[in-house]
């Protein structure tokens, strides 16, 4: 089993940024890929941004490409959202996400573990 743990989540200005760490349980060798889905109030839960684990491939929704950054350190069994630019509409819980297998990274449906959440807001 593994278990994610977010952080760095918090207020902000907007134009401010912050970066979201999420640590997993054990060695990664066997993530296919971790992703970022964020969800606001009222709103379902989308896609925001995803690294293959192995190969480093990124993804990004077009909403928060060119502002947004997905990276992992293998070492640490950990991967980052590096949010920059923020903006009010970027105002959610931010979840950290675990596929095992191969194949789509974008839909929630597709990840096997989840962490509890980080809030993000972001004031105007």
């Amino acid at each position: 089993q593994v278990q994610l743990v977010e952080s760095g989540g918090g207020l902000v200005q907007a134009g401010g940024s912050l970066r979201l760490s999420c640590a997993a349980s054990e060695r990664t060798f066997s993530t296919y890929a971790m992703g970022w889905f964020r969800q606001a109030p009222g709103k379902e839960r989308e896609f925001v941004a995803a690294i293959r684990w192995s190969l480093g491939y990124t993804y990004y929704a077009d909403s928060v490409k060119g502002r947004f950054t997905v990276s992992r350190d293998n070492a640490k069994n950990t991967v980052y959202l590096q949010m920059n630019a923020l903006k009010p509409e970027d105002t959610a819980l931010y979840y950290c996400a675990a596929r095992i297998y191969s194949g789509s990274v974008y839909e929630t449906r597709e990840y096997d573990y989840w962490g509890q959440g980080t809030p993000v807001t972001v004031s105007s």
